[in-house]
């Protein structure tokens, strides 16, 4: 998932986790199919941080990129000891990518792909997907109901199974509760917070 741009658009393709090692080693959890090519020494990321990190607004740029133990993990310039990864976990990666390119990788698709298209609820189109947001845990698609309410849908395959971009929809199975004045919705909205809290633990 990625954010619009005029010319050039950004494509997120890692999470910073977990600081690992001594040497400013950072675990990665990986938004790209492909991240021995995403990740090459010399790639360049935006960073998404808060407004209070040290690293806000700032750009890295990868030294070396290993699996170790079956895990992906990182080096960045500039970051060569623990207390310098850690100031940098759960920093999101974002790369320079051109609008006008296909998106070749699976269940990736840009910002302004998905915005307008028709979200359908068993055979129903019940709203429109008006934004996508993006936060460390996992995205959330604003879907504008037909009543005009907005409601935030986890962008999960638990809850948005499909992405028809062919047809212009998405398929949504949400849980009882999310679209809480619709039909057949009869169980609490606390289970939608159960499976958002569950797709934040797969997370």
């Amino acid at each position: 998932m990625a954010s619009t741009g005029s010319a050039r658009t950004q494509l997120r393709v890692g999470r910073l986790v977990k600081a690992h090692g001594l040497k400013g080693a950072l675990k990665v959890e990986l938004y790209t199919d492909d991240p021995d090519g995403r990740f090459v020494p010399g790639a360049v990321f935006t960073l998404q941080v808060p407004e209070s990190s040290p690293w806000h607004g700032k750009n890295v740029t990868v030294r070396e990129f290993k699996w170790m133990n079956s895990h992906p993990v990182v080096f960045l310039d500039g970051i060569e000891d623990r207390t310098a990864a850690e100031s940098i976990v759960r920093a999101i990666l974002w790369v320079d990518q051109d609008a006008s390119a296909v998106v070749t990788e699976e269940d990736a698709w840009y910002d302004h792909q998905l915005v307008g298209l028709d979200v359908v609820r068993d055979g129903d189109v019940i709203g429109r997907v008006a934004r996508v947001d993006h936060f460390p845990a996992q995205d959330l698609l604003a879907v504008t109901l037909a009543d005009g309410r907005d409601v935030l849908v986890p962008f999960v395959k638990a809850i948005v199974p499909e992405v028809d971009m062919a047809s212009g929809r998405v398929i949504v199975t949400p849980p009882a509760g999310l679209f809480e004045d619709l039909p057949g919705d009869e169980q609490p909205a606390e289970s939608v917070d159960a499976v958002r809290d569950e797709a934040d633990d797969e997370a």
